[in-house]
């Protein structure tokens, strides 16, 4: 009988991974048209949410609302299948409003598998890739497919790597240690080997999650409850906000106490983390409990959230609390925490340890330097988080698209997305530890503010193919009606009589001696663009994201057009480029630490030279010299 072939198939673009970050980059690829194949160790765990049950957060609800504007999918799935809502930081500026969403985590995954199986030119396959391969040409080694652990090979033309905390995963727990992926899903053990032999760096890093808690063996009357926003807004700006109002489920917040830290102290010898058998280094700013009570020892307590992981479900997160000692351990500390003293542990807290990269071997576009064709995205590359990952999944894909399309790449900066801080960090910096998005790493976040990311972004999202011309053409109504608004205010000037004096007074705001602009008015911090409805009697009937868009412009003006100037700035620097061939031992005047870390990174451009941790200022005078001197061009050579 004659051997059957073996199985051999030619795709456009492979994506090693199936969670938030290989979703997004196999969406963006298939919905530019080219043939897409998704690997995944478990067609299961597809947008799997292995930690935290929610999407947003400080910051992290910037991403989400970015990755939306570009043509992501990740806002349009939170907003069918979140069971409660809140927008975080309203008690401050703007700048640092947050939206963040509880979701039904098997809803989630369900609704998002949906979402790929029904995307033309996009196939889910489950299997591990357990090899690249590559060729060489003149020291330039070009990716050219996978192959999964039963021999297929799918050749390609380029290849994502969404790998999440799978490549040679352990899960701890105590003295246990489990070699697995979150959720015991299997682990991939044998790219590490593929990845080292085409020349890629490979580091430990490490992260963990809560237990998971039996919700009826909690005493919820012991803790704070906390509820959704009365009114709620969605992630994405496709989503009608009167479809997603409805019913919410509530959170819990408790605390941690002296009892609870006492037996993590005494116990910190069998954690895996001081005894030395993790390896990888652990998230600064998502601590465990028993980094909490060491590295804050002067802190009587510690917030405890109870979060329910679904509407179909008893089990209760535990957030606050992530973990990696001993089962016995845990539930002792947890049966001190009020409401938790007769808790029953469905999942044991855990820490995993796994394989990533350092992302300076990366370009902005999240393509390998040393390998064309060869892109990565999420906690891959060193960062954590489902929202960093599905912000980069996205990049990754765009650029393999671009790459293979002929096109240009986006990369996007500083100063017009958090996603541009996100990536100009992991690829500039040298991250010690996984990365976690901040708003306080943003230098213009008045400008980068979540509820404007679709002025933003959109057109980008609509050059490079993935918002409709529908979608975009609502942009342009918009940001029509947010510029005829403001106009109209600033030229709409009401005199100083008694009934403006009475309106004033009536709300707390010194009177008029003169005339005064409506915009004017607004200016006070005590006034607001619905109160002057009673004095505004030609105003136009305005949907709400347009006079939240005309409150802030006039509100913050100054501040930012102050931001505005600085962006200019920024831009001269990033527009003078770096040609990727330049000799650094060319320029003799640049001192030995600045030529080791520019060789080191190979920078794009002066700007992302300037931010090299090690290249002062006046190394960046020195290059800037020597560009002009051999009279580069701002785009290269």
């Amino acid at each position: 009988m004659d051997r059957i072939s073996d199985i051999r198939e030619q795709v456009d673009v492979c994506v090693v991974g199936a969670g938030h970050a290989g979703c997004e980059a196999a969406l963006a690829c298939a919905r530019l048209g080219l043939e897409t194949v998704v690997f995944t160790v478990s067609v299961d765990s597809i947008a799997l949410m292995p930690c935290n049950p929610n999407i947003g957060g400080s910051s992290k609800g910037h991403l989400v609302r970015e990755v939306d504007a570009l043509g992501g999918e990740m806002g349009k799935n939170i907003d069918r299948t979140f069971i409660q809502s809140k927008m975080l930081n309203v008690s401050k500026g703007p700048a640092v409003h947050s939206l963040r969403a509880q979701a039904d985590k098997a809803d989630y995954t369900r609704e998002m598998r949906r979402v790929l199986e029904d995307q033309e030119h996009l196939t889910i396959k489950q299997a591990e890739v357990c090899e690249l391969m590559w060729r060489d040409q003149d020291g330039t080694k070009t990716v050219t497919g996978v192959k999964t652990f039963t021999g297929a090979v799918y050749e390609c033309r380029a290849v994502i790597l969404c790998t999440g905390t799978y490549l040679r995963a352990r899960c701890l727990c105590g003295e246990s240690i489990t070699y697995t992926g979150p959720n015991g899903l299997q682990a991939a053990n044998h790219l590490p080997d593929s990845l080292r032999e085409m020349g890629i760096e490979l580091r430990r890093f490490k992260t963990g999650t809560p237990a998971r808690m039996d919700g009826r063996s909690i005493d919820y009357s012991k803790m704070e409850e906390q509820f959704g926003d009365e009114k709620i807004i969605p992630f994405s700006f496709s989503t009608d906000p009167d479809t997603i109002q409805k019913e919410q489920i509530s959170c819990w917040l408790t605390y941690t106490n002296e009892k609870t830290h006492e037996i993590i102290r005494h116990n910190l010898d069998r954690s895996p983390i001081y005894a030395g058998i993790i390896e990888g280094t652990g998230p600064r700013y998502c601590p465990s409990i028993e980094d909490k009570v060491v590295k804050f020892a002067d802190k009587e307590r510690h917030q405890v959230f109870i979060e329910p992981e679904g509407l179909h479900t008893n089990e209760m997160y535990v957030g606050g609390m992530s973990s990696s000692l001993p089962e016995d351990v845990q539930l002792a500390m947890y049966r001190t925490v009020p409401g938790l003293e007769h808790c029953k542990i469905v999942r044991n807290a855990y820490a995993i340890e796994y394989d990533c990269i350092n992302a300076k071997q990366l370009y902005p576009t999240l393509e390998f330097k040393q390998v064309r064709g060869l892109f990565s995205g999420g906690q891959f590359n060193g960062s954590s988080g489902y929202e960093e990952a599905a912000a980069q999944g996205l990049i990754a894909g765009i650029n393999a698209a671009m790459l293979i399309l002929g096109r240009e790449p986006l990369i996007l900066d500083r100063s017009e997305s958090y996603i541009g801080v996100l990536i100009d960090d992991l690829v500039t910096k040298d991250n010690r530890e996984p990365y976690r998005m901040m708003t306080s790493r943003a230098e213009y976040r008045l400008l980068l503010r979540q509820d404007n990311a679709d002025l933003r972004l959109r057109k980008k999202g609509y050059e490079i193919g993935l918002i409709s011309r529908e979608a975009y053409e609502r942009l342009l109504v918009k940001e029509e009606l947010i510029k005829k608004e403001i106009c109209r205010l600033k030229s709409h000037v009401v005199g100083a009589g008694q009934d403006i004096q009475n309106f004033l007074q009536s709300h707390g705001s010194s009177s008029l001696k003169t005339g005064s602009s409506l915009a004017e008015l607004l200016c006070r911090p005590e006034l607001n663009y619905d109160m002057l409805v009673s004095i505004d009697r030609d105003r136009p009937s305005l949907p709400q994201d347009v006079v939240e868009q005309v409150e802030i412009e006039i509100k913050y003006e100054g501040y930012i057009q102050r931001q505005l100037k600085q962006v200019e700035q920024y831009k001269k620097m990033e527009k003078k480029k770096i040609p990727q061939d330049i000799d650094y031992n060319d320029i003799s005047s640049l001192r030995l630490e600045a030529r080791q870390k520019l060789k080191e990174f190979r920078p794009v451009s002066l700007g992302q030279a300037s931010r090299i941790s090690g290249v002062s200022p006046a190394d960046v005078s020195v290059l800037l010299i020597y560009l002009e001197r051999k009279n580069y061009s701002a785009g290269g050579k």
